[in-house]
This record gives structure tokens, sequence and C-alpha cells, in this order.
């Protein structure tokens, strides 16, 4: 049975936050994105997600940090934390478990993988 959840997209790149927004509200969930992690704690406490994506590179702090911060908050102890990534370096994705993300997505992500991921996630 599907279940809508509230997600939030974080990623710098307006044109990959914008695509992965889009992917996400035509599966049939409520979407929200950020463009970096200042305005994303910001919209994470307003929107109170299921679930995150968070890009690992961000300007303003790295993802690793932002999932911990996000991580902290009382008000999303139930939200899940996927991490984002172009690069496939091993330290990243570790540092990434570490900070709370349930597991790590190499860019592009296939819309397929990420129906079946949310599916799980209900």
């Amino acid at each position: 049975m599907f279940r809508a959840h509230r997600i939030l997209v974080v990623d710098d790149n307006i044109d990959q936050v914008q695509t992965m927004a889009l992917l996400l509200h035509d599966m049939g969930h409520e979407v929200r994105f950020a463009i970096n992690g200042e305005s994303a704690l910001r919209e994470a406490r307003g929107f109170m997600p299921d679930i995150v994506f968070v890009d690992l590179g961000l300007p303003d702090m790295e993802g690793q940090v932002l999932c911990r911060q996000l991580c902290r908050e009382p008000s999303l102890h139930d939200t899940r934390f996927f991490a984002i990534t172009g690069a496939g370096r091993q330290g990243d994705w570790e540092n990434a478990i570490a900070a709370g993300c349930e597991h790590v997505l190499l860019r592009p992500v296939d819309p397929m993988f990420l129906k079946s991921l949310l599916g799980s996630a209900s």
C-alpha cells in the first residue's frame, strides 16, 4: 500500500534539487527543498519531514554536519535521513552513516530504486 511522505531535499545545485523534488512529487509525495544547510535547518523545523535527502557537498556546511544537527532536533526524532553524493569516496559514505544517514545514494539516483526505497520507508 502506498504511503505519501513529507520529504525535504537538500542540494546546492538548483537543477538537481528541483529535478529530485519534481520526481518525488510526481511519485505522490509532499516535497520541499533547500539549497544550503541553514535554509534546510529552517525548512526542516517548520515542515517536519518524514524523510530528508541531503547532498554531502553543501557550500555552507557538510551534509554530515547538517544530518547530525537535524538528528538532534526533538521534533525530527522519527525522521529518516539519506545522503546523496556524486562522489564514491568511502570515507564520505562512512561519515554520512555515522552522522545518522541510513543509506548513501550515488548520483544519478535511479528512480526505480528511489521508489523502492520510499516504499520500504512506510
